[in-house]
């Protein structure tokens, strides 16, 4: 696919249209306080780290956000539990407090329907890479989502995330696509996101009654949502897998 991708500080023009692609994110992921709060502050104060990806007519067709945070300076480097929304909070507190940051996290790669099967999340992630090397940074890590997840929903994500195919490489293909490009896995992320609602807003985010205590398997969930009927709420704990890219 002939793409032409560029950041979002060399194309401010890009700024809307990133918007409108045709995504396919369930519902109930958008009301994730930490990623409602800060994910259009990456469009609005680094637009330096947001990768746009647009077709031969000039439509956009991908995007991808990172983030650069001072990850060295907490605990030696290691990656958090908290994994996504960790990370969000730690760079938008850097670049408030004006710390030096070492390194880049990936934050989301987004590609619209009519361009899906293309080899463009791949793409993205290589200019990802690219865009933090130019920048200085040695090393980018991402809290991956592995996309076929969600059909598995009960399956236990510390033997998900080290599933193998015959050829060594990793079962679910979002996974395949960062190893291929040289990352590592190197941990789960037990508490990358978290989702709390209460069983009415659930039920208008999945369709599904929300009538019973205890776990609900929800269309697009990496893992069931805990459900508390009789004090009317449901929580959802995402898992990510970290994987380390060396630059």
């Amino acid at each position: 696919m002939d793409l032409k991708i560029t950041t979002l500080a060399e194309r401010p023009d890009l700024a809307g249209p990133l918007w409108h692609m045709a995504e396919d994110w369930p519902e109930f992921i958008l009301h994730d306080p930490v990623g409602w709060s800060l994910i259009g502050r990456i469009v609005a104060d680094l637009p330096e780290y947001v990768l746009v990806a647009t077709d031969q007519d000039g439509k956009v067709v991908s995007r991808g956000f990172s983030v650069p945070l001072a990850l060295r300076a907490r605990e030696g480097g290691e990656l958090p539990d908290g994994g996504w929304d960790q990370v969000l909070l730690w760079a938008f507190s850097d670049l408030r407090h004006g710390k030096e940051t070492d390194t880049v996290s990936a934050i989301e790669i987004t590609v619209d329907e009519t361009a899906r099967g293309k080899g463009v999340s791949g793409r993205m992630l290589a200019a990802m890479r690219d865009n933090a090397r130019a920048r200085g940074f040695t090393e980018v890590v991402a809290p991956v989502r592995p996309n076929a997840k969600h059909r598995e929903p009960a399956a236990p994500i510390d033997e998900y995330a080290y599933r193998t195919r015959e050829d060594g490489l990793p079962h679910d293909p979002w996974l395949r696509v960062h190893v291929r490009a040289g990352g590592v896995i190197e941990k789960v992320a037990h508490a990358s996101m978290t989702v709390s609602g209460s069983t009415a807003q659930w039920r208008e985010w999945t369709g599904l009654p929300f009538d019973a205590e205890g776990e609900v398997e929800v269309p697009g969930a990496l893992v069931p949502v805990h459900c508390e009927l009789a004090r009317g709420y449901g929580v959802y704990v995402e898992p990510n897998v970290w994987v380390r890219h060396t630059l």
